[in-house]
């Protein structure tokens, strides 16, 4: 079994957070309403064997910030991802990680420091 099952990402602005997101890393997330809390839910693949998914969220205690917990997001090419990003938003340049693959920090639209990694 994978160590994460789920993720939550605070955001102030869930437009702005959602734009963000759909942009840099060209997914759609699924606005829902779960009594009275707002998510935007990340794309899953049912019945993948690596990886978890997650959540946006809008709500009262849950608060952005660039030393809260990281997370990491997987894509396969780090530097398409980075391509889509004002250089203000690279936090840690790409960095090899050797047989591990590559990742790097950026910040999102909300303040947040989200990981990125590519196994290649």
């Amino acid at each position: 079994m994978n160590p994460v099952g789920w993720f939550e990402i605070a955001v102030e602005d869930m437009e702005r957070a959602i734009a963000f997101y759909e942009k840099t890393f060209q997914m759609s997330l699924k606005r829902h309403d779960m009594d009275g809390t707002d998510m935007a839910w990340f794309p899953v693949e049912e019945g993948a064997a690596y990886g978890a998914t997650g959540t946006l969220i809008a709500c009262e205690g849950a608060v952005p910030g660039a030393s809260a917990i990281t997370i990491y997001l997987s894509v396969e090419d780090i530097d398409d991802v980075l391509a889509r990003l004002p250089e203000a938003a690279i936090l840690h340049p790409k960095t090899s990680i050797g047989e591990f693959g590559i990742y790097a920090h950026i910040q999102d639209s909300e303040g947040n420091r989200i990981g990125i990694h590519s196994h290649g």
